[in-house]
């Protein structure tokens, strides 16, 4: 199998922009300053492995300073989160292509692995969450371009019954390991 492409959907690390939800209930610092461990940590965790890495960052005239330089980065264009992610999968390079979001403290190099091997007998792969979203999504990227994320809700427990309902039968579907986003104080 070719190798794969990790690509890890970011926010610019600026106070009162990311992980909102969670502000909420903690405060804007304190959310900030989470989300910045958060992310740090996770790319050093899983940026390196047998695979490429990518940093799909917003807002898209992010220009560096806070993410590790050894990585690519690309804008994630405009549109609903469905619209990003879909654009990276029709246009960002080819073969398997893991995406992620940054916000999900206990990703490992195994989850990781897990998703790429995953796509070995699968068109797409989901790593679901246990708030009815999901943490990762795979595509194998082969001839037949699927387009799952047109009218998903988006933040709600449906995130992830809505992305598969828009997938036609003839793609294989797989799931890999459940895990824990962190959105909102009690997630904490």
């Amino acid at each position: 199998m070719q190798k794969g492409t990790l690509v890890i959907f970011v926010k610019a690390p600026q106070m009162g922009r990311v992980k909102t939800r969670l502000a909420r209930d903690i405060g804007k610092f304190r959310a900030w300053r989470f989300y910045r461990r958060t992310v740090s940590d996770l790319i050093k965790r899983v940026g390196s492995g047998n695979w490429n890495t990518v940093l799909c960052v917003s807002p898209d005239g992010y220009k560096g300073g806070f993410f590790d330089a050894r990585y690519s980065i690309i804008p994630q264009g405009g549109g609903d989160l469905g619209q990003r992610m879909q654009r990276v999968f029709d246009e960002y390079a080819s073969g398997p292509l893991v995406l992620i979001g940054g916000d999900i403290p206990s990703i490992g190099k195994h989850h990781i692995k897990n998703a790429f091997d995953a796509l070995r007998d699968s068109d797409i792969t989901f790593g679901p969450a246990t708030d009815g979203g999901y943490w990762m999504v795979g595509m194998r990227r082969r001839t037949r371009r699927i387009s799952p994320f047109f009218d998903v809700r988006w933040s709600t427990k449906h995130a992830l019954s809505d992305t598969v309902e828009n997938i036609d039968p003839i793609n294989r579907i797989s799931f890999t390991d459940m895990l824990s986003d962190v959105d909102e104080g009690g997630d904490l």
